[in-house]
């Protein structure tokens, strides 16, 4: 079970901090790793966009370090990031997939590490990002995304309790099916 966690005075300047070097991490990667490859978009740029503290699940072994969720913007991708508040050494596990409950969805998460930053995760959410059209729509769909992710699922289950899925009436057995009989025979 998810628990939601009292995060220090601190922790939004810890993120905020946190999110800044991920993004510089990525401007570097772009200005160096990924220059000249043609899966750039050449309208988009790198951007941490809406990272704030989510809660964590005390009960995870080992015990989760505070962290916040945003979306990583880059010309080649776009990523929900799960991003320790502070850095994280160990365990070292690039590679290594996790589930992780995102409001009422799960998203399958793998693990990365940085010299620079330590530990994060990632969930791809688009990539190559040649579907946009420029920055503000990649903006606009991450956005989106988060809104969506950060809704409460109450209201949902609501409108479900009200208006039931239709019911499918049963499938008749094979014999009940040949010889002309309902499925209740």
């Amino acid at each position: 079970m998810v628990h939601d966690i009292r995060h220090p005075p601190d922790a939004a300047a810890l993120l905020q901090a946190r999110s800044r070097a991920l993004a510089g991490l990525f401007e570097e990667i772009a200005r160096h790793r990924m220059a000249g490859i043609p899966v750039l978009h050449p309208l988009l740029r790198v951007e941490a966009l809406g990272f704030e503290c989510a809660p964590v699940d005390p009960e995870a072994p080992p015990p989760e370090p505070e962290v916040g969720l945003g979306v990583l913007i880059t010309p080649w991708f776009m990523n929900l990031v799960w991003l320790p508040l502070q850095r994280q050494d160990l365990p070292r596990q690039p590679g290594r997939k996790r589930i992780r409950q995102i409001g009422s969805s799960e998203f399958e998460f793998i693990s990365a590490w940085d010299d620079t930053l330590g530990a994060y995760e990632a969930c791809s959410l688009f990539s190559p990002m040649f579907a946009f059209a420029d920055h503000a729509a990649a903006q606009a769909t991450a956005q989106e995304v988060l809104r969506l992710l950060r809704q409460d699922p109450a209201p949902l289950k609501q409108a479900e309790a009200r208006h039931p899925p239709c019911a499918t009436p049963p499938m008749p057995a094979r014999r009940a099916f040949f010889l002309g009989r309902g499925a209740s025979a």
